[in-house]
């Protein structure tokens, strides 16, 4: 892989823009390779992820900003610059069901994402084996409504001493405080096992089952402090019909919440969404 930097950008759309962060990059030595942009038309809004090689770039990674600020104050830009030798850092949170973590693990052992998983944490010890196996320390803090607060509290200690860059909640069954939330806004991925907006809240495959729907869907989103109501990310469906019993229903969804949830990860992991308002920005 190349040592690119990642510019992902929003502002009002005005002309002039592209040909000014292009230049940019050109008359610095940079080599663009890739770029993708979107307007949102109703509120007149332009977004840009562009990556370029930083081989031979005449600007240290560390004055890029410094050297930009002159187009970031002519278009008022809202700014995030990433760079693709950067291998975050990621805490997992699980409860008791084991088929996302055991597929995320899987695929961080076969080097689909580019991150490190130094921990996992959980309300309970049911899966330390799956930890064990994959060599990865797990944590348990048992939650109850009166030391939630304070277990929230030493979660976030560990999460800071490991310097923790995003939390995936691979089927989590507690519902995270605002205080919480706030530390890691928009670095917080949620697997929803429906597909929302349809059926928030608990038991959304009972919840599907009595509707007698014919299709159903798992969602992963950032999380905020309304419940499943974040930006989403990905989402999607598999058929089902009046033949599939309730535990059909909530097979065939464990197999979509797998995948959704892995193209999530991936997609923020290498820097392609924008958060905009309660809606993401998907980079190709």
């Amino acid at each position: 892989m190349k040592n690119s930097a990642i510019l992902l950008i929003s502002c009002k759309d005005k002309k002039g823009v592209v040909a000014e962060i292009s230049n940019f990059i050109f008359k610095n030595n940079g080599n663009i390779l890739h770029s993708d942009q979107h307007i949102d038309f109703e509120t007149n809004t332009f977004f840009m992820r562009i990556e370029w090689d930083l081989t031979g770039f005449r600007i240290s990674r560390d004055k890029i900003i410094e050297k930009f600020k002159p187009i970031i104050k002519k278009f008022k830009i809202k700014y995030e610059l990433k760079f693709s030798d950067y291998v975050p850092k990621v805490a997992l949170f699980v409860s008791k069901y084991d088929h996302c973590l055991i597929d995320l693990l899987a695929r961080y052992r076969a080097g689909e994402f580019n991150c490190k998983i130094p921990l996992i944490i959980s309300n309970h010890p049911d899966l330390k084996d799956i930890a064990e196996y994959f060599h990865i320390k797990y944590y348990i803090f048992p939650i109850t409504k009166e030391n939630k607060i304070s277990q929230e509290k030493e979660e976030l200690k560990l999460l800071k001493k490991e310097n923790i860059d995003l939390i995936i909640l691979a089927r989590y069954m507690q519902i995270l405080s605002g205080k919480f939330i706030r530390h890691y806004k928009n670095r917080i991925i949620n697997i929803h096992h429906s597909f929302l907006p349809s059926f928030a809240g608990a038991n959304p495959y009972k919840q599907a089952y009595n509707k007698g729907v014919k299709l159903i869907g798992a969602t992963s989103h950032y999380v905020t402090e309304e419940l499943d109501k974040g930006p989403i990310i990905e989402q999607e469906v598999i058929r089902v019909s009046h033949r599939d019993s309730l535990e059909k229903f909530i097979g065939k969804g464990k197999d979509i919440e797998k995948i959704v949830l892995a193209r999530a990860v991936k997609l923020h992991l290498e820097n392609r969404i924008l958060v905009f308002k309660n809606k993401t920005v998907i980079f190709d």
